[in-house]
This record gives structure tokens, C-alpha cells and sequence, in this order.
């Protein structure tokens, strides 16, 4: 039985450091599996420098046809030609400057993920793969114009609500500010909520699928107002899990967001208003 199982072990073991791993930040990132690991991360641009490590097993050779290291999606590097691996080998590897414009992001029906893979080569006994990834989030300025939001919500003769935001775009740390104002109430409204949700469009072929998921529900009121009275909104964003919006990535999928005003009368009627807002992520933003 021992021996069966050896006979089905990969004929050597492959890891892969960076060469700044000791120090690189790492953030959280959600397996497909659903547990968390930490992984290190990049930014656009930067050099992606580490060493490969191929360890054969006690007592084995290991005859190949080439050792490569990918960055997938983007860059092949040939470490070692065609030969045999007696004992430990250790392949250095660097990647400069690096065009990664694209942030992380694990969805609903779309990743997008960078990774390292390194493949020993082999005619017989299958090629060996090993792969690690890793996280890049990219950052931006303050909107050098960033507009307030007003709207307005209203059935004729019934109610008359208008809502203002303090703007349009928000950094993931941000503070949403603003005020409910009641101008007409003729309806018994139970309660009012604020939420915010993502809406995920993806692209396959020419069908485009779209996930909406309520990221945050928050209640400004509980009771019925009346005319003339204004609610206020303060609502923090640090605790929820958002991403910076995604438009057209590589004509795959888009990542927005939006605000949503709902208002439940006594009779469960439910009223609806809904406003995008753009998210961005600011330096030091990278939890």
C-alpha cells in the first residue's frame, strides 16, 4: 500500500518566494472554497522579483523538458532547459514594471485574479504545476469635482420626499452625509431604509448576466413622519466589504454601485429610489 501511494506522489516539491515576502503587505482574500488567506500585494508597475525552489524526493531524478515560470494572462520566463534535476535547484525570476491596470476582484460569477505558475515540463508522468497568487489594488486621486445628489420622490397628491447626499463619489473609508426632507406625507409610512447595493454585470458571448446583491441596510427611520420634518443620514462604509467600481473591464464585466432609498407604508407597500455613486480607493485603503 505505501508503495502505491509514493508511486502517485508529484516527484518533487516547488515553492516560490518573493523577494521581499518578509516585508510585502498581505491582505485578505476569500478562496473559492470560501476560507480566507493572506496573500501579498502589488500595485500597477511594480517589479515582481522572487526565487523558485524544485526539491526532487529522497532517492529520485527528475528528467524534464524545461522549467517556466508565468505570470499568467501576461509573461512567460524560460528558467531552465530541457535536462535533469538531481538535487535542490533554485531558479531566480523577476518581472519589471509590470502593467497590471486591473484590481483584484472576486464576485458572483467573475474573478479576477493574478498568479504565479511555475511547470516542470515532463513527456511521462504528467507535467508538475505549482501556483501562487496574489492580490493588486491600485489606487486614485481625490475627483477634483465631486457633486452633490438630489433627487426626488413622489406620488401625486400622496407624498413628496426629497433626498440630498453630499456627493457622488466616495473614497472606501468615506462617511455618506445627507438629509431626508418630507415635504408631503399623506401616506401612514412604517419605516424608511438606506441601502447600498452592488450590481455585477458580466459578459459571456452575447448574453450579459447581472447579480444585484444588498451589501448594507441601515435604518434612518421608525414611524411616520410628518410634513416639514428632515431625517438626517450618516452612514460609514468601513465596515462593509466593497471594492472600488469596475467599468467595462477588458469588455467582461462592470462592478456599481448604488444607493437605494426604500420606504414601507402600514399596508407593506414598498417605494423605491435609487442613485449610483462611484467608489474609489484611496493610498492606504488596502483592507
Amino acid at each position: 500500500m505505501n508503495f502505491l501511494i509514493e508511486a502517485f506522489k508529484p516527484a518533487c516539491s516547488i515553492s516560490i518566494k518573493f523577494s521581499d515576502g518578509k516585508t510585502r503587505k498581505r491582505v485578505p482574500i476569500k478562496r473559492e472554497n470560501g476560507q480566507t488567506l493572506l496573500a501579498p500585494l502589488f500595485r500597477n508597475q511594480e517589479n515582481i522579483a522572487g526565487k523558485i525552489t524544485i526539491e526532487p524526493h529522497q532517492g529520485k531524478r527528475i528528467e524534464h523538458n524545461g522549467v517556466k515560470v508565468e505570470l499568467l494572462g501576461q509573461i512567460v520566463r524560460e528558467l531552465d532547459v530541457p535536462g535533469d534535476i538531481y538535487e535542490r535547484t533554485t531558479y531566480p525570476f523577476e518581472f519589471s514594471m509590470v502593467e497590471m491596470p486591473y484590481e483584484t476582484y472576486n464576485g458572483v460569477n467573475v474573478r479576477l485574479r493574478y498568479v504565479l505558475k511555475v511547470t516542470v515540463s515532463r513527456n511521462y508522468g504528467g507535467s508538475i504545476i505549482e501556483y501562487l497568487n496574489f492580490l493588486v489594488h491600485n489606487y486614485s486621486p481625490p475627483p477634483s469635482i465631486n457633486t452633490s445628489i438630489k433627487m426626488e420622490v413622489g406620488i401625486e397628491d400622496c407624498l413628496h420626499i426629497e433626498f440630498e447626499y453630499n456627493k457622488s463619489k466616495y473614497h472606501l473609508k468615506d462617511v455618506i452625509i445627507g438629509k431626508i426632507f418630507f415635504f408631503l406625507v399623506k401616506i401612514k409610512i412604517k419605516n424608511m431604509d438606506i441601502e447600498i447595493r452592488r450590481r455585477e454585470s458580466t459578459v459571456t458571448g452575447a448574453t450579459n448576466h447581472v447579480e444585484t446583491e444588498t451589501l448594507a441596510k441601515f435604518e434612518l427611520m421608525d414611524g411616520a413622519p410628518v410634513r416639514g420634518e428632515s431625517i438626517p443620514v450618516r452612514l460609514f462604509l468601513s465596515p462593509y466589504e466593497l471594492t472600488p467600481t469596475h467599468r467595462n473591464i477588458n469588455n467582461k464585466f462592470s462592478v456599481k454601485y448604488y444607493l437605494n432609498l426604500v420606504l414601507v407604508d402600514e399596508e407593506g407597500l414598498r417605494y423605491f429610489k435609487q442613485q449610483q455613486i462611484t467608489i474609489y480607493r484611496l493610498p492606504l485603503q488596502d483592507t
